[in-house]
């Protein structure tokens, strides 16, 4: 009976870890956890904003990567060429779709992605599909954050 009790303990103790372990993707601003999700290998994030220099839309996509380390920049979507904006061919596929530019196929890996909210810029972030309205909640200067790290981290991390 103790045996049969200590092998229950021991697989539930082996579910808890595998369970807190697992990786996620955590979104932090302002001190406050936005978003905590499994990241599975493939999960989309986009992260959008008006250029600075330009004053047009800028969208970049990006997923994480089969190990569940990083995040790729798979794609960016603009509307305009200057300062700041891609355009070199050896960076990726360069197509114009409508009133819109593209550049995929990018793969530029991060492990980390952080950001500042910014005077004008509208800063948003979609994931887990979630919009986040960035600019709409925290004032120019606001540290982003975006993260993979095992579950029990993200439960207890302050930013």
């Amino acid at each position: 009976m103790q045996k049969e009790f200590l092998l229950c303990g021991l697989g539930l103790i082996l579910a808890l870890w595998q369970i807190l372990t697992l990786p996620c993707v955590v979104m932090w601003a302002g001190g406050q956890r936005l978003y905590l999700g499994e990241a599975a290998a493939g999960f989309p994030l986009s992260l959008r904003f008006i250029h600075s220099v330009q004053k047009t839309p800028v969208e970049e996509f990006l997923a994480v990567d089969e190990e569940r380390q990083h995040f790729v920049l798979k794609a960016t979507k603009y509307q305009s060429f200057g300062v700041g904006l891609p355009f070199d061919e050896t960076e990726g596929e360069f197509v114009q779709e409508g009133d819109h530019f593209w550049l995929r196929g990018q793969n530029r890996s991060y492990p980390r992605l952080d950001f500042r909210v910014g005077v004008g810029t509208e800063l948003s972030m979609k994931l887990g599909g979630r919009s986040f309205p960035l600019y709409k909640e925290y004032e120019p200067g606001t540290l982003v954050s975006v993260e993979l790290m095992p579950l029990w981290k993200g439960l207890v991390m302050n930013e």
